[in-house]
């Protein structure tokens, strides 16, 4: 004896090929996700280079940055300065300062990069292609942590420098002396560590990861 809803889904029928699944919304949602995160992770990481407020000084007005430098003049009025602009990059005060500049400034790029390619990823139909460009956006991602990171471990190693030395008295590398962290490096720090994530989300950002099965029916 069969029941009403033997006869409403007669067995055999099958969903159409280019229908939703609760599996496939999942897995658009997935890279609609990775798209928002690597949109703004790429945006924290873009503001924590191009802050000032690396290495502050509380009791003055001043900080350094990894291309900014603010103090107060004595007119008593505050500004920011770069350390020489692009075409004098020799006159950021340490070399240590330098080599973090390339790497965060390569790192940033790199995950603008990837942002721009998660846009493309969400709008292009399943299949090969797709799932090639996530490959290359999570291979890019993890590059630029790794870039990134190598850049914050080395810029504290310019604490040692004269210029520092000179606003914040006995600093030496790993030690600020005188002067703080400020909230733009910690910013930095919490961009990198959590695109740290990024390849992760990358890797099941495709709309057809898995293979979807057919869920048996019990009646």
């Amino acid at each position: 004896m069969h029941s009403w809803l033997d006869r409403k889904k007669p067995p055999g029928l099958e969903l159409p090929a280019g229908s939703w699944s609760p599996a496939r919304r999942m897995l658009g949602c997935v890279g609609c996700f990775w798209l928002l995160l690597s949109s703004c992770l790429a945006a924290v990481c873009g503001f924590g280079f191009v802050s000032s407020a690396w290495i502050v000084k509380g009791e003055e007005p001043l900080s350094f940055g990894l291309l900014w430098h603010c103090s107060r003049g004595p007119a008593q009025v505050s500004g920011c300065h770069t350390f020489g602009g692009l075409r004098r990059f020799n006159e950021i005060p340490s070399s240590s300062w330098q080599t973090s500049a390339v790497l965060c400034c390569g790192g940033c790029a790199l995950l603008a990069l990837s942002s721009l390619l998660a846009v493309v990823i969400v709008f292009l139909p399943s299949g090969l292609c797709e799932r090639r460009l996530c490959t290359l956006a999570g291979y890019m991602q993890t590059a630029a942590v790794f870039i990134m990171a190598s850049g914050l471990l080395v810029y504290p190693f310019g604490l040692n420098s004269a210029t520092v030395k000179k606003y914040c008295e006995n600093s030496s590398i790993y030690y600020a002396g005188n002067c703080q962290i400020g909230w733009g490096y910690m910013l930095a720090i919490v961009g990198v560590m959590l695109s740290v994530f990024l390849p992760f989300f990358a890797k099941y950002a495709p709309k057809e990861h898995i293979s979807l099965t057919p869920i048996p029916t019990i009646l």
